[in-house]
């Protein structure tokens, strides 16, 4: 009972892992006045040409320079959009997912005659999992031991990467001089301008992070967690991250927390797949898969209480002059 308990907590960090990237991606772009519901186009361009680069070259690490590389340009597209030109932060972000979720589809098409799929990637193009030391020694031990091989151990490295962006963000946000200047645009632009700061330049800054982030995020779905691209293989996990972000009231340990209850919900799901339940029988699959979905609706429907977004949130910065 113990090991499949540790097992499902495993499955959890890797589902989870996307997630907490993604949301805390839309963390630093909504701190700063931004609204990005096209943390999804750009997780899904990332994925797409992370994966096309790793077909090529078969280097993990160029593909993801690459997903990044895309994902800053579709965050800079957006910053372009809503900064510069003050357009609508929502029509701006969901041109980017349908143009995003049309493209990947039509250049795999052209580039490898799959139906909008990569070839499969062979494990020197991805990123692998990594063993702690002595894992499997250690792993004999009870308790610690499994606690050791299973939960810490095997993962990949962008795994770890995005546990650690967690505390990072935090420090970022609520500790450095940009991280204050960051919140403060968010909530008095007009302020912030007064003290001879750029609001432009801050938020540029902002939706470049974000897109940083979310090219991490599109390269793990890629190359880490699968072995290529398939079509609309992120499945909404965009959108996941930024109700994780706003269940989180826009802070980084509240939103890691959510993400780890959707992939808690999702590793469980899986495990359900071909159990029978007690009366109802062995539920059916589309049902199973739908279920972490549902739950998270119903949990932050009823736990979120009042999010209070920053004031300043999706409105365009008009300055004096």
């Amino acid at each position: 009972m113990f090991s499949v308990l540790v097992l499902t907590l495993d499955a959890t960090l890797r589902v989870a892992t996307p997630l907490i990237l993604a949301a805390m991606a839309g963390l630093f772009s909504e701190r700063s006045g931004i609204i990005d519901i096209s943390l999804e186009g750009k997780m899904l361009g990332a994925a797409f040409i992370s994966a096309c680069t790793a077909a090529v070259t078969g280097s993990a690490w160029l593909a993801l320079m690459a997903g990044i590389g895309v994902s800053v340009a579709l965050a800079l597209l957006h910053g372009l959009a809503c900064i510069t030109y003050r357009g609508n932060h929502v029509v701006s972000a969901v041109a980017i997912n349908i143009l995003v979720a049309g493209l990947t589809v039509v250049l795999g098409i052209a580039w490898f005659e799959r139906g909008g799929t990569t070839p499969a990637l062979p494990s020197e193009a991805r990123f692998m999992p990594i063993e702690w030391p002595l894992a499997e020694i250690i792993g004999q031990l009870p308790v610690l031991g499994t606690l050791y091989k299973e939960l810490l151990s095997g993962h990949n490295l962008l795994v770890y990467v995005a546990l650690l962006l967690v505390p990072l963000s935090w420090w970022v946000i609520y500790r450095s001089r940009f991280g204050l200047r960051l919140r403060a645009v968010g909530e008095n632009p007009q302020a912030v301008d007064t003290a001879g700061i750029s609001v432009a330049f801050l938020r540029y800054r902002a939706v470049i992070i974000c897109g940083v982030l979310c090219g991490i995020a599109g390269t793990y779905i890629a190359i880490a967690q699968n072995a290529g691209f398939t079509r609309d293989m992120t499945a909404g996990q965009g959108y996941i991250a930024l109700a994780a972000m706003i269940f989180g009231k826009w802070r980084p340990a509240p939103a890691l927390l959510a993400c780890l209850m959707f992939g808690l919900l999702d590793a469980l799901a899986i495990r359900m797949q071909g159990v029978p339940v007690p009366v109802i029988g062995e539920v059916p699959v589309p049902l199973i898969q739908a279920l972490p979905y549902i739950l998270t609706v119903i949990l932050l429907a009823g736990f979120i209480g009042k999010a209070v977004a920053p004031k300043a949130i999706g409105e365009p910065y008009l300055k004096e002059r």
